[in-house]
């Protein structure tokens, strides 16, 4: 059977419209656009970046198109396309205790024990002293409790007793958390509108021992009657994500919520995210991958502290992968990157192939997702609307400082405009988009609206390509991204891609799409292989299948930029030539758009009068940006 495969180039406005608008009346499933990690002035070190003002409320009238006012600059500020949903996740160490701490010294004091009055009153001296001059970070680097692993002391990252420094200012302060808890609650009890805005209950578990990130976010389709009967748990209870299960497993039961767990930046984990055995060493057995499956179904892989699909020293023949790198570790005392296949997300897929492979079961089964993890309060992945991470590198004369995070040389311009959350649910509910998230039919792409279908299985129908019901088509003949296939399913015939990817309405065309594939050998071993399935214009593959490149059209002088190349929509029916029924194997769809300005361009051309009329593209940043979406996998067993 040949390999199908047809561009369309679509005139821009309404017809692109009225096609969006046809696929949406015929699908049994929608596309929805949300943000599942983003902080407000109740995150400690939110609060301690000079977001003194932005509450859940900010957060979801930001999302939901309203204007709302910047925490740092008190400029008028406004989200170019509102957001479907958000996810509201403040730490769940020391929640709202430093606006407390500023803002309501009498409710603190009533629960401060005698014998640590004098303790608590010089250390809230000497925040407010330090907030009062800007110097808010100073306190977030004294209070992270990171340092670098002696493995003379001990090999367990966690029990390191250098992690284990009591602190003067966090301590239980119940009454304080359990109020700012029941503030975001009812936060988002007060902004949910079933089927025009989904508001989730959540919060982050944000556990860094020796610097090494293990953070993750844990969301509820639950509303106040279950998660008023639960304060979050945090890493300060526990830093060990099979601890984080077991308080997950314990409150489902007791309370009858229900969760799930979402990690992010892997890429800053030191290798210990996606390893081969569990934190505390142990090998992987049946039901630790099992829980880990239950629990984590999806997977954070972009967002403003950079990508983390891959890296050029794990995928050489990517000529894509070293995009948007991160490489600064959460701690007070930095120390030099190193690449670690534990904190790539393909890297971490493969290495589920291969426990799989020995035991019977995949712990890193999960989908893709992006998001903001912005600390501003407002969800901000929009290159020409990007509001930095902090409050207080919202704007370019600030971005570059001595410290950023945790005592790290990063500055605003090493962070990316990214990420955004795509979700194919039935409707726009707590129900319906967290059935999705457990399913793993989501997306990830690093801010743009690029709206991806993806379909794997045997004996597609050839016009599909041009079907206005390629859902249905879809459904009918095979799985959606996150689905699994099994050899009984198959035929005599390789497996095929049904894939069509549509540019953001309001942004740039399309560069390719590509399908990113990886198999286990009989020995076990995993491998990977890139392949360009469908791209615009007139361009031919070379001899090693590499792929022109699609041109660029951004003008460094004004951050203008054309849809002259590239195309509007592209669609594909892609047979794999090297599909192997007996190889365990997972693709992903993989969609980029053409060059674009990146954030760090556009504050050089702001900057440019002061700049003396040059234009000084920040060296942390390039001045332009292939933005992409990521599809979750589809894996097959044979």
């Amino acid at each position: 059977m040949q390999n199908f495969m047809k561009k369309k180039v679509l005139f821009v406005g309404c017809v692109l419209a009225a096609l969006c608008g046809s696929l949406r009346a015929n699908e049994a499933t929608q596309l929805y656009w949300g943000d599942t990690h983003l902080h407000t002035s109740y995150s400690f070190d939110a609060f301690l970046s000079q977001n003194y003002s932005a509450t859940p409320d900010t957060a979801y009238r930001w999302a939901k198109g309203q204007p709302v006012i910047h925490p740092y600059t008190h400029a008028k500020v406004r989200i170019g396309t509102p957001l479907d949903f958000l996810v509201v996740s403040d730490h769940a160490e020391a929640l709202g205790v430093m606006r407390a701490v500023v803002n309501q010294t009498d409710q603190l004091d009533e629960e401060l024990p005698i014998h640590q009055a004098f303790m608590r009153w010089f250390a809230k001296q000497h925040i407010r002293s330090k907030v009062s001059d800007n110097e808010g970070m100073d306190i977030f680097n004294e209070l992270l409790p990171v340092k670098a692993l002696n493995p003379e002391v001990t090999k367990d990252p966690v029990r390191n007793p250098a992690n284990q420094i009591p602190n003067p200012v966090l301590g239980d302060l119940s009454k304080t958390r359990t109020s700012a808890w029941h503030d975001v609650v009812d936060a988002a009890e007060r902004h949910y509108r079933p089927g025009k805005f989904t508001s989730f209950i959540g919060w982050e578990w944000s556990s860094t021992p020796t610097g090494a990130n293990l953070h993750r976010v844990v969301v509820s389709p639950n509303g106040s009657m279950q998660a008023k009967q639960y304060l979050p748990f945090g890493s300060d209870q526990s830093q060990y994500p099979e601890d984080l299960w077991s308080w997950l497993d314990e409150t489902s039961e007791r309370t009858g919520s229900e969760f799930i767990a979402i990690p992010h930046n892997s890429n800053v984990s030191k290798g210990y995210m996606f390893a081969e055995t569990t934190l505390r060493g142990e090998p992987m057995d049946v039901q630790y991958a099992r829980t880990r499956m239950r629990w984590e179904p999806l997977v954070e892989m972009t967002q403003i502290k950079g990508d983390s699909e891959t890296h050029s020293q794990l995928s050489p023949q990517d000529p894509f992968s070293d995009f948007e790198n991160y490489p600064f570790y959460l701690q007070a005392d930095p120390e030099a990157y190193r690449v670690a296949k534990g904190d790539y997300i393909r890297s971490g897929l493969r290495t589920g192939l291969e426990v799989e492979g020995k035991i019977g079961v995949n712990p890193y089964k999960f989908g893709l997702i992006g998001s903001t993890d912005s600390h501003t309060g407002i969800s901000s992945a929009e290159e020409d609307n990007f509001w930095g991470k902090f409050a207080h590198d919202s704007t370019p004369e600030n971005k570059r400082t001595d410290s950023m995070i945790g005592g790290t040389k990063a500055t605003g311009w090493n962070m990316s405009a990214a990420g955004l959350a795509a979700v194919w649910a039935e409707e726009n509910t707590r129900e319906s988009l967290f059935s999705a998230f457990k399913r793993r039919e989501v997306y990830a792409t690093t801010g743009p609206r690029i709206r991806v279908r993806v379909f794997a299985g045997w004996g597609f129908p050839a016009h599909a390509i041009d079907a206005e019901n390629i859902a249905e088509l879809g459904y009918t003949h095979g799985v959606p991204m996150g689905g699994d296939l099994t050899q009984a399913q198959a035929t005599d015939q390789p497996i095929q891609l049904l894939i069509r990817a549509v540019k953001d309405p309001k942004g740039a065309n399309l560069d390719r799409v590509q399908v990113v594939k990886s198999w286990l050998n009989e020995k076990g071993q995993s491998f990977e292989r890139i392949f360009n399935v469908a791209w615009s214009g007139d361009r031919s593959m070379d001899a090693q299948a590499l792929l022109p490149s699609v041109g660029d059209t951004v003008d460094r002088e004004t951050g203008q930029y054309t849809n002259t190349v590239g195309a509007i929509e592209l669609s594909t029916l892609w047979q794999d030539p090297s599909f192997d029924a007996g190889q365990r194997a997972f693709y992903y769809v993989r969609v980029l758009q053409i060059p674009t300005p990146r954030h760090s361009l556009y504050d050089a051309v702001a900057s440019k009068e002061i700049n003396r009329g040059k234009i000084e593209i920040p060296s942390e940043g390039p001045a332009i940006i292939q933005e992409r979406a990521y599809t979750s996998p589809i894996w097959y067993s044979p």
